[in-house]
């Protein structure tokens, strides 16, 4: 019996080691993709805190794949000296270890069979991602930041000027061929550091971020509608639950189209006078887009 008991005792006691050095490399098991953390409501709350936010650190540009089982960011603090973009993957019920990747900030096609990043794609293969393609000679004469693709193959994208400040425009795919991008109209591009839009799948409205004065603070979220004659109505602050004085920025619906994630941090000053910035991803249920929808 003795022999019994101590056997049980040192089985546990190993299982527990196990367990204990396991969950250093991996995330726990979890029972949704969204690292087990309880869901946002209509008020922004950092994403994953201790999982993948961290207080002093900087994370900013969560993108999972279309299918939910990567999620890729940016991450500065801990074993990463430098920012660096990372990817984990869900695989066997668990969301793996950071890993180092070539692949920052993409935005994903819905069919998740490409990714796209600043002036090029990327097409996924048996073996991978292959190799940088140009999306076209207008786009590699261009500076920029963030592109969104709407189901119908339309590109949304800021185009940075000299000062900085940028501009949205769109082109269509017609008849096989992408248009002359256009310049969108003022109520969108107005104000400062206007950038990384996103467009609904069936371009119904238009989320990006940008500094006005009427905001509240750095650069904020802001979105606009389509209307039903296919103009774009009036550009709505998407409100303090989700914008601070510090800067809000990346804003994306998450493939399953339940919640939105951006960036939110603040820059800082170094001794020596060097500037830096610290901030996190956060998510806010999707329901903010139609409460919106029924104020315009």
């Amino acid at each position: 019996m003795n022999r019994i008991y101590i056997s049980i005792i040192l089985l546990f006691f190993a299982i527990t080691m196990s367990s204990n050095s396991y969950s250093k490399d991996r995330f726990p098991t979890l029972e949704t993709r969204y690292f087990g953390q309880k869901p946002p409501g209509l008020t922004a709350e950092v994403f994953a805190p201790g999982l993948i936010s961290t207080e002093e650190g900087y994370e900013s540009g969560v993108s999972f794949s279309a299918d939910m089982r990567e999620l890729y960011f940016v991450k500065r603090g801990g074993e990463f000296k430098e920012r660096t973009p990372v990817v984990i993957r869900y695989e066997n019920q668990r969301w793996g270890k950071a890993s180092v990747t070539d692949i920052e900030h993409p935005y994903f096609s819905k069919d998740g069979n490409t990714l796209y990043r600043r002036n090029s794609y990327r097409e996924r293969t048996d073996s991978g991602w292959s190799e940088k393609k140009s999306l076209g000679p207008f786009f590699k004469d261009h500076p920029i930041m963030g592109i969104s693709v709407s189901s119908n193959g339309t590109y949304y994208f800021d185009l940075m000027d000299r000062e900085g400040d940028g501009h949205i425009s769109y082109s269509r795919l017609i008849e096989g061929k992408y248009e002359k991008p256009q310049k969108m109209k003022k109520e969108i591009n107005s104000g400062k550091w206007i950038a990384h839009p996103f467009i609904a799948p069936d371009e119904s409205y238009l989320m990006w971020d940008a500094e006005r004065k009427s905001g509240y603070g750095d650069a904020d979220l802001y979105i606009i509608f389509r209307q039903t004659d296919g103009s774009w109505g009036a550009a709505i602050n998407m409100g303090d639950k989700i914008n601070t004085a510090s800067q809000e920025g990346g804003v994306r619906l998450t493939p399953d189209g339940k919640y939105l994630t951006f960036w939110r941090g603040n820059q800082k000053i170094r001794e020596d006078g060097t500037r830096y910035w610290v901030g996190s991803p956060y998510w806010v249920d999707a329901q903010v887009i139609e409460n919106l929808r029924s104020k315009q």
